[in-house]
């Protein structure tokens, strides 16, 4: 007796596979399109309340406080905006380029708060303001790699702000931050709500 031949794979099966595969790969390779301009001028108009309210307080603990509120607002803030942004455009968050974005930016981001937290207990709270603006911007450039050409345009000012806090410091920290998360906030997320939709 002879064994039966398998089964041969319908061509059309074959091909569904092949053009799922190739769709897979391309989505992983794209740019992450759903950073919310919208969102990034919510973030600004925060961050510039916080500049205000900050600037007038007694202690550098409640001068910390007042940011640390922006902070999560902005976190907030962009959360969902970006998250309903995605939604709309039925791009998945934390798979593809969205995780890619993701995992670039939050490498920065983490060591400003770790580094928050040893530069306030040691005294050195002027050089936050530089500081947050350095890794902020540091962690949207190397997010913005997977993203539209703007975002890592826009860390790159982060960074220059952030270097002209730290050797510059004159004009006050609450300048420099009202001027980085609050003015380049606004004035970006503008232009890619208006380029790019939300």
């Amino acid at each position: 007796m002879q064994p039966r031949p398998s089964e041969p794979i319908a061509l059309h099966n074959r091909a569904m596979d092949d053009l799922r595969y190739i769709r897979q790969t391309m989505e992983r390779a794209g740019a992450f399109t759903a950073v919310s301009g919208l969102g990034g001028v919510g973030m600004g108009v925060a961050a510039l309340s916080a500049a205000v309210v900050a600037g007038g307080q007694p202690t550098t603990g409640r001068w910390l406080g007042v940011w640390l509120i922006a902070a999560a607002v902005a976190i907030a803030i962009a959360s969902w905006t970006t998250a309903r942004k995605a939604r709309r455009a039925g791009m998945p968050l934390l798979d593809g380029p969205g995780r890619k974005f993701a995992l670039s930016f939050l490498p920065p981001v983490l060591a400003g708060a770790a580094l928050t937290a040893v530069l306030y207990e040691n005294g050195a709270v002027a050089t936050l303001p530089g500081m947050w603006l350095l890794l902020y911007g540091s962690g949207v450039v190397t997010a913005g790699t997977f993203s539209v050409r703007v975002v890592p345009l826009m860390g790159v000012c982060f960074m220059a702000l952030g270097v002209a806090a730290l050797f510059w410091p004159a004009p006050g920290g609450d300048v420099y931050l009202g001027a980085g998360f609050g003015g380049l906030h606004i004035v970006f997320g503008a232009a890619i709500a208006r380029r790019y939709g939300g």
